[in-house]
């Protein structure tokens, strides 16, 4: 399940259900992160308590893709 926080604790939360691989490929496509947090963000996926990226910008672009944003 991907969970998208506002900034700044706007309320607002939005979930989604994503395959890990299409999240990873967005991340990777889409973000200025460094490889190294993106695989250990991976590893962290499968664990009992999930992976968290925390501060990361998002563009409208991505968040249209995923859903984020209703036309």
């Amino acid at each position: 399940m991907l969970t998208i926080c506002p900034a700044c604790g706007i309320p607002g939360d939005y979930e989604r259900p994503m395959e890990s691989g299409a999240l990873l490929g967005l991340l990777r496509r889409h973000t200025d992160l460094p490889a190294t947090v993106i695989e250990n963000f991976e590893k962290n996926l499968g664990g009992p308590v999930g992976a968290r990226l925390l501060a990361v910008e998002l563009s409208e672009t991505v968040l249209t893709e995923i859903g984020y944003f209703i036309d």
